[in-house]
């Protein structure tokens, strides 16, 4: 049994909560550099050079690299085999709280949905999956609602072919078009229930832009990316090569008289920052 302590798990989302809001991700990165260089529409490549010299001076200068610094998300993989300390669900609160003040962002969370009222730091959204062992491995994702804003869900027939889905997400992804800030990053849930289609549709997010992936995944993956990046809509909304940086899908079994597919797009300003403790 390994103990941790709560002030222990505050301190660590309060730096994650910064570092995901000042540093934008290695593979984010790197995509965004390919797609300058493979662009040849100069007005596109003017605005592929000012998001990478955003992301550049936000991490330099500790800065936010959106202006909408989202509602926080966590993911907590917490090991069968620790004990916390202290109030779990309370430590990861004041620790979004006390990260974003302390990073000067901005508070976006109104205390009722549909009350509104006084914007403020807390809480977040926290999910929480048991996994083996005595590790505890947190993730941090601010994500912003002009993007959030376009997620969608479809309940398709058991018997619904591939080309039928691919239609859905490439829809999604035309519909969101310039007010979701692209270039994209599309993640995408494809199974269990309603509710679980669209959780697996944003952990797709935390992976890799362009990972390993298994066979019949990474090949639709692909697809997805290349019928994407022919829509040109492009860096902003105004056109060139690259729309979407990459698109992950994440599967999971489901009934035999359904079929749940979930799209949850993030702008290219796609931050997330994750510590084991």
């Amino acid at each position: 049994m390994r103990i941790i302590k709560a002030r222990d798990i505050s301190r660590v989302v309060s730096e994650l909560a910064q570092e995901a809001n000042f540093v934008l991700r290695k593979d984010v990165w790197a995509a965004l550099k390919e797609a300058l260089r493979k662009e040849t529409n100069q007005r596109a490549r003017s605005l592929w050079k000012a998001i990478i010299e955003n992301a550049t001076l936000a991490k330099n200068q500790k800065l936010a690299i959106c202006q909408d610094t989202g509602l926080p998300i966590v993911f907590v993989e917490l090991g069968q085999d620790v004990k916390i300390e202290g109030n779990l669900k309370v430590a990861i609160i004041k620790g979004i709280a006390a990260g974003y003040k302390k990073g000067y962002l901005r508070n976006s969370i109104v205390a009722h949905p549909l009350k509104r009222g006084r914007p403020c730091y807390r809480p977040p959204i926290i999910h929480i999956d048991i996994i083996k062992g005595t590790r505890l491995k947190l993730t941090v994702l601010p994500k912003g609602f002009g993007c959030e804003n376009k997620s969608k869900l479809k309940m398709f027939e058991p018997t619904a072919d591939t080309k039928e889905i691919k239609q859905f997400i490439l829809d999604s992804v035309k519909e969101a078009g310039p007010d979701a800030c692209p270039p994209f990053i599309v993640g995408v849930g494809i199974g269990g229930t309603a509710d679980y289609a669209m959780l697996l549709a944003k952990k797709a997010l935390l992976q890799p832009i362009r990972r390993s992936q298994a066979l019949a995944s990474k090949r639709l993956e692909k697809e997805l990316l290349r019928q994407i990046n022919q829509l040109n809509i492009g860096p902003m909304g105004l056109g060139g090569r690259t729309t979407c940086l990459g698109v992950n899908i994440e599967t999971y079994p489901t009934h035999i008289a359904g079929l749940p597919v979930a799209v949850n797009i993030s702008c290219h300003a796609l931050r997330s920052a994750s510590k084991i403790i």
